[in-house]
């Protein structure tokens, strides 16, 4: 089956108890350790506590919204977060996004699909990843990313980074001086083929470029290159 990632511990947060038994009863299915709570404050607490390494956090919630709760977790943590939204709200999913959510999921989702996208996110950020042998270091001017260790740094400035914006910033710094399409990325780093209308790696880039700065002559690290995708500067 590939690289194993059953053994994950997953925090589900959701105020719907029903949905809550359905995904947790599938997740154990699947020989994943399952977390459940439906009261967003508990489960800000739980994603804090480093105890698990994925949470799948719902939009709407009655005692502080998916967005608020999200906040609150990346001001400490950059546990991966995999958003469920309502079909249609892209607004959610864009603030989601922004604020550093890895991923999201438009409910109504099967048990399955939220397993595919929880296996896709943890394949690229667990320890097993090592086993691939990446090289220690990948080099694009100021731009350094040490795949090991999954950290990146500009001009010796450690970046904070997302999980996905890692993965990301990976795949442009292996293709430093080329455009990589949004397909290419999208399955790189989300591990999923790009959907029509999915924003999410122009989401992604626009928050890695804020956290990039600029290089010494005042461009963007990251170049737009119309129908070809993003490329990371070289220099």
């Amino acid at each position: 089956m590939g690289c194993s990632v059953t053994t994950a511990k997953v925090l589900l947060i959701d105020d719907d108890v029903d949905l809550l038994d359905m995904f947790k009863t599938y997740l154990q299915r699947e020989e994943f350790a399952v977390t459940v709570t439906d009261v967003a404050a508990m489960g800000v607490a739980a994603a804090l506590s480093s105890d698990h390494d994925l949470a799948v956090l719902d939009v709407m919630m009655p005692d502080m919204s998916g967005i608020e709760a999200l906040r609150r977790i990346r001001l400490t943590s950059l546990i991966p977060v995999l958003m469920l939204t309502a079909k249609g709200e892209e607004a959610d999913r864009i603030v989601g996004l922004e604020l550093g959510a890895d991923d999201y999921v438009a409910k109504p989702c099967t048990p399955r699909e939220l397993v595919a996208r929880i296996r896709a996110i943890l394949r690229r950020t667990r320890i097993v990843e090592r086993a691939e042998n990446p090289p220690a270091v990948i080099g694009a001017g100021l731009v350094k990313v040490f795949p090991r260790q999954r950290r990146a740094e500009c001009g010796g400035t450690p970046l904070d980074l997302t999980s996905t914006e890692f993965n990301l910033l990976e795949a442009l710094a292996r293709y430093a001086g080329r455009p990589v399409s949004k397909r290419t990325l999208s399955e790189q780093a989300l591990g999923r083929s790009l959907a029509r209308f999915d924003r999410s790696i122009d989401v992604h880039v626009s928050s890695m470029r804020r956290k990039l700065g600029t290089t010494p002559d005042g461009r963007s690290w990251i170049q737009t290159v119309v129908r070809q995708g993003y490329q990371l500067l070289a220099q």
